[in-house]
């Protein structure tokens, strides 16, 4: 099969693992990368082998160049996004698809008018942990799903990222930041949603950067930094959410559950690709480990933009969806309006639940 093109735009922080998966897959050739700072981008070039460094509006004008990597900052995802189907090319970007829901749908129908396709992160519930669990879960293991639990427990990023400024703006915030790791998770193993409701409140007004390079220097918040919400799915499971930069003294809470009508699932970091899953049925006293099925189990970033080169070679659709994206986008907003409005939110969108990776394939392949 001939390999789709891939030019990368945004060098940051996140970029590093992307360029070094990229070179894993047999579908995929990174020809390319941009940033606004063009130092940096041939300084990524050069430290993992690509062979052009270039400004963005050069990458954008590249003919060979069929799939952009957008892994710019979320303010501007949607434009970025915009800009690239404009230049004829199939565009992957980072979570969150767009800042805003109108956004998204821009980005979504502009696609559709055009022949593309979009693609979104996560795609670590393409790893083996999220994929075992699904397993047991189709499998009948606990039954039938009847609710869940997540919880995303934390203090903030400000004590570790060296620009955590972006995370208490517009678009940022616990559930816009880890929200799409649980509830595209979730949707794997439970389905679409069909409607939300939440709580929303911020601890502090401003925060102090303890990192380098800009300790001591105060940031403004501007969004929710501790949402608390409740999903009900459209298969009747419903689960519980909280997604927190306030939890200054730690927390026990387990990542995430899932529970039957014959046992419960317990399901690992859905920002990570391995395990543990564990399990235990009615009548158990102990839980059990349960042996991860053979795939991902390292941080394999890259791998839903190699999944979309294939659907861009064979026809077939894709996992992480642009479609996907959009359900979750709208989710993560429809906790803030239930929040702000007092009420219940109807989901508007729907998506298809990603199928199964396969498993007798040799790994970086995916071409199923």
């Amino acid at each position: 099969m001939e390999k789709v093109k891939v030019g990368i735009i945004g060098c940051g922080k996140i970029s590093g693992i992307y360029m070094e998966n990229c070179s894993k897959f047999e579908i995929l050739e990174l020809v390319a990368c941009a940033d606004l700072d063009l130092d940096r981008a041939k300084e990524q070039a050069a430290a993992y082998q690509i062979p052009r460094a270039l400004t963005v509006p050069e990458l954008l004008a590249d003919p060979e160049i069929e799939l952009v990597i957008n892994l710019t900052i979320p303010a501007v995802h949607a434009s970025v996004c915009l800009e690239a189907l404009e230049a004829g090319k199939h565009v992957y970007v980072e979570k969150p698809l767009a800042v805003t829901r109108e956004e998204g749908k821009q980005v979504l129908d502009r696609a559709a008018e055009l022949g593309l396709l979009v693609g979104c992160a996560p795609e670590t519930f393409f790893g083996t942990g999220i994929q075992t669990a699904l397993k047991m879960i189709e499998e009948g293991r606990i039954g039938t799903p009847v609710s869940a639990a997540a919880f995303m427990m934390s203090r903030g990023h400000e004590h570790w990222h060296p620009d955590p400024e972006f995370y208490y703006a517009a678009g940022g915030g616990p559930m816009f930041d880890m929200g799409p790791y649980y509830l595209t998770a979730l949707i794997q193993l439970l389905g679409p949603i069909a409607s939300i409701t939440g709580m929303t409140s911020a601890a502090l007004e401003e925060r102090e950067i303890t990192s380098e390079k800009k300790r001591g220097q105060k940031v403004k918040v501007d969004i929710p930094t501790h949402v608390t919400g409740l999903i009900r799915f459209q298969g009747g499971a419903v689960a519980s959410i909280i997604t927190s930069f306030d939890i200054f003294g730690g927390s026990t809470l387990p990542n995430m559950e899932i529970h039957g009508t014959k046992g419960t699932l317990l399901v690992p970091d859905p920002n990570t690709f391995g395990g543990p899953v564990k399990w235990r049925g009615v009548g158990d006293s102990e839980w059990t480990e349960v042996p991860l099925i053979p795939g991902y189990d390292r941080n394999t970033r890259g791998i839903g933009p190699a999944d979309m080169a294939y659907a861009i070679r064979s026809g077939r659709s894709h996992r992480a969806s642009g479609e996907l994206a959009y359900h979750v986008l709208e989710a993560m907003w429809a906790f803030h309006d239930a929040s702000s409005e007092g009420k219940h939110y109807t989901m508007q969108s729907t998506c298809e639940t990603p199928k199964p990776l396969p498993t007798d394939l040799p790994l970086y392949t995916l071409d199923q």
